[in-house]
C-alpha cells in the first residue's frame, strides 16, 4: 500500500513529525512523573503534560487531514507547549528535560507553520 501525501501537508512534515514526538515525551514524562518520590510537588506539571500531549495529537490530526484551522489550533499548540516546557525544566529528571526541550523544539515548529 502505497501513502498518498498531499504536498500541501508534505510541507508542514516538520512540524507533524515535532508534535508527534512531542507527544510521545509528554505522555512517557507523564508516566515517569506519577512515580517520582514527589509526585505531589508534580501535579501541576502532570495537568500540563496532559493538555501538550492531548493538544500535540489533535494539532498532528489537523496538519494530517490539511485542515483550513490547523494555522490556529498550532499557535494555541505552541503556546502549550512553551508553558510545558517551563514546567517540565523545574524538575532535574532526564524525562523532564528531554520532555521539555521537545517541548520547545514543537512550540518552534508549530509557530513556524502557523505564520
Amino acid at each position: 500500500m502505497t501513502t498518498v501525501i498531499d504536498s500541501s501537508v508534505q510541507q508542514f512534515q516538520p512540524c507533524l513529525d515535532a508534535c508527534n514526538k512531542c507527544m510521545q515525551a509528554c505522555e512517557e514524562c507523564l508516566t515517569s512523573c506519577l512515580k517520582e518520590a514527589d509526585v505531589q510537588a508534580r501535579t501541576h506539571c502532570i495537568n500540563i503534560l496532559r493538555d501538550c500531549a492531548d493538544i500535540c495529537a489533535m494539532a498532528a490530526q489537523w496538519i494530517s487531514r490539511g485542515s483550513m484551522y490547523a494555522k490556529q489550533f498550532c499557535q494555541l499548540c505552541a503556546t502549550i507547549c512553551d508553558a510545558c516546557a517551563v514546567e517540565c525544566a523545574k524538575f532535574q529528571d532526564t524525562h523532564c528535560q528531554e520532555c521539555a526541550n521537545l517541548c520547545r523544539q514543537c512550540a518552534e515548529e508549530c509557530r513556524k507553520m502557523s505564520s
